[in-house]
């Protein structure tokens, strides 16, 4: 099924409308993020209409009386486009497009159509889809009148059961048969991810997840970290100063001098108000963290909501399981914030990606979470055992190799479970 199309972006001109709840602290960040998502399309932003509100109107999200001054502003501004800073009712987008007399989209549908667009692999694509496919079946009531009535002339659209519902009733049946198979497929490429941890679990390779709110730098801080192990400049992932540049969980596995590697993973990123249909599609890819060893939580220190973006982060982490965790708060941007940096406190580092300053105290200090079990120690291994000496040289960090009369003596430090395996030879 084709992505859904709600606006031809490139000619949109939008108002946005957003209703401050009580005084929500963050509502002004709420709304200045609902203008980049507009942007994240190419819509141009011509006006903003707030209103304050004890609690939402249920038949148009903002009070009546705010229609007509929409209205008024989409007129003078010559606008095409009404953007609400919530997720709407079907019945507040049929009550709102009949009075304002254009098209209405709300916060989830923007989101939506950004990962839509941004979504590159077929694992994100039918996440994305699937997403789609969920917010859109409720909302086909939504047009249960308009469609009654073209089927039932003028006989009161409720009372004939005309061509219109009859489509009605296709279509959704049509949408649920297509949820039906795309939650088959994911199932099929969430067990196939099941496999792929089971034997990173079996291979005892320590898993570093990347996490945090969109456009904090963690894909940078990827990048920036296979650079400095000096990996290929294939293996990189995409980059940009975007909301939501990768939506695919990218996998790389990370080779230090002494032989210690570990796998980083840099999962989406998040943002406040993110649909709840996306995070549970979403769901598998997320779930990548949870079986993390470690999680670097990046945070854009240099933005004033910073402390809000942490929340939303650990909010929708929660929700997909990711509990209990070790984390390094990753303070990023921090040359922007006219911050101190690089500095280290406890379990926060503050470092400047972009510049590539910091990254080696965020990698030390990767190594002391994930490298802990450790063991430094000396082995006398038998000349006819040569493969076991082969093996430590690839899987070990070998300080010192001294040949004596009894076979080869090794100054190393391994892993606990080779330290086990191979303790028969270790020199007390």
């Amino acid at each position: 099924m084709d992505r859904i199309k709600e606006v031809d972006i490139l000619v949109e001109r939008a108002i946005l409308v957003g209703v401050n709840l009580r005084n929500d602290g963050h509502f002004d960040y709420s709304m200045e993020e609902l203008e980049n998502l507009a942007e994240a399309l190419n819509v141009e932003v011509v006006g903003i209409v707030t209103q304050n509100l004890e609690r939402i109107t249920p038949s148009h999200y903002v009070g009546t009386g705010k229609i007509e001054e929409i209205k008024n502003f989409y007129d003078e501004a010559q606008a095409n486009l009404v953007i609400f800073n919530d997720e709407l009712s079907p019945s507040q987008i049929r009550n709102l497009e009949r009075d304002l007399e254009t098209k209405v989209i709300d916060r989830t549908m923007l989101i939506l159509d950004i990962f839509g667009r941004r979504a590159k692999t077929s694992e994100a694509q039918m996440q994305v889809e699937l997403a789609q496919l969920q917010y859109m079946l409720p909302r086909l009531v939504g047009l249960h009148a308009s469609l009654s009535r073209q089927g039932g002339g003028t006989g009161g659209g409720f009372k004939n059961r005309g061509a219109g519902e009859t489509k009605l009733e296709l279509d959704r049946r049509k949408i649920e048969d297509q949820i039906s198979k795309i939650k088959k497929e994911l199932e099929h490429v969430k067990e196939q991810r099941e496999t792929q941890r089971k034997q990173r679990r079996k291979n005892a390779v320590p898993v570093v997840s990347i996490v945090g709110y969109t456009n904090a730098g963690k894909s940078t801080i990827m990048n920036q970290l296979l650079s400095k192990i000096g990996q290929e400049e294939h293996k990189q992932v995409f980059e940009k100063d975007m909301l939501f540049a990768t939506l695919e969980t990218s996998v790389r596995q990370i080779e230090l001098a002494d032989k210690k590697t570990f796998l980083l993973t840099d999962t989406v990123g998040f943002v406040s108000k993110l649909p709840h249909h996306l995070v549970k599609a979403f769901r598998s890819t997320l779930e990548e963290a949870r079986d993390a060893d470690l999680l670097l939580h990046v945070v854009d220190v240099s933005n004033s909501e910073h402390g809000f973006m942490m929340e939303v982060t650990n909010e929708t982490l929660k929700a997909v399981g990711v509990e209990g965790i070790p984390t390094i708060y990753v303070y990023n941007k921090a040359d922007i914030a006219n911050v101190p940096y690089p500095v280290i406190s406890g379990d926060n580092v503050w470092i400047s990606a972009k510049q590539g300053i910091g990254l080696e105290d965020l990698l030390q200090m990767i190594r002391q979470h994930i490298f802990s079990d450790y063991v430094t120690c000396k082995m006398l291994i038998p000349y006819e055992q040569g493969n076991i000496v082969s093996y430590l040289n690839e899987h070990a960090s070998v300080y010192e190799t001294a040949y004596e009369e009894n076979g080869t003596l090794l100054s190393l430090e391994l892993k606990e479970a080779d330290y086990a395996k191979f303790q028969q030879y270790v020199i007390k």
